[in-house]
């Protein structure tokens, strides 16, 4: 059976990527673009929306979003009120969103993904820094994006912090009478380790997880070149949702 599929976001660049992907897949199926600012009513057959209330009544089971933090609460609100499974990559949720959004899942019984970050290889950073931890407490994040992104830290950095405070004992980095003689230059604190962000023309998506110990150090680095190395990890948060009751925070509760 084919996955009927809802793209949000459609005209950003992780949207066409999406779009890409999911008309090049024979499983899947477009039914739906919804972006607010377009003036196109259709691309390839495909009925393109302004506003999510018009599509309710669309035969789909996934909602693909890719829009901005600012929509992405109310436009995953939406899809599970309406009986799509999300698939999310937009960033910025916080913790008590999540915990909303799983509660509504779990009253419709619908599956769901908001994903940090949909790249292989940065979930298995996240899994590898979290075994780290456990024998180098000393931790610093730096997380680099081009320049157009709009939330700092990245959803990456955060997920990869909170993994790294669930098995390390808290602990302040730093000695006790620290001072920044310019304000920030020590970057956002997260249960005692630090999390900086680098914004640039011509990145994509970029971490690293510094370590350090007496006398050694281990450092831990993804990239992302091009956006065509989220596909993966979305094709595959579609193809498990619909198999699920239960909405899960990170791409690596489906691996």
């Amino acid at each position: 059976m084919s996955i009927n599929v809802i793209i949000a976001g459609f005209k950003g660049k992780m949207g066409q990527a999406a779009y890409k992907m999911v008309s090049e897949d024979p499983e899947l199926t477009l039914v739906g673009l919804l972006d607010p600012f377009t003036d196109e009513k259709e691309i390839a057959g495909v009925p393109v929306f302004n506003r999510k209330e018009d599509m309710a009544d669309l035969d789909a089971h996934v909602w693909v979003d890719f829009t901005t933090p600012k929509a992405a609460y109310e436009n995953t609100d939406f899809a599970l009120s309406s009986g799509f499974a999300p698939v999310v990559g937009t960033t910025g949720f916080t913790p008590e969103q999540i915990e909303e959004l799983t509660e509504l899942s779990r009253k419709k019984e619908l599956g769901g993904l908001i994903a940090p970050n949909f790249a292989l290889g940065a979930v298995l950073l996240m899994q590898f820094a979290a075994q780290a931890a456990k024998y180098f407490p000393d931790v610093e994040i730096i997380e680099l994006h081009h320049d157009q992104k709009k939330d700092a830290p990245s959803g990456t950095a955060v997920k990869t912090a909170e993994l790294i405070s669930q098995v390390r004992t808290s602990k302040q980095q730093g000695v006790a009478d620290e001072e920044e003689t310019i304000a920030g230059a020590r970057g956002a604190e997260f249960d005692g380790m630090r999390i900086h962000s680098v914004r640039l023309p011509g990145l994509v998506a970029h971490q690293e997880v510094i370590f350090g110990s007496q006398g050694e150090g281990l450092t831990l680095r993804h990239d992302s070149y091009d956006r065509v190395s989220f596909m993966t990890g979305v094709n595959l948060g579609i193809k498990e949702v619909v198999k699920r009751s239960e909405l899960v925070y990170g791409l690596e509760h489906l691996l």
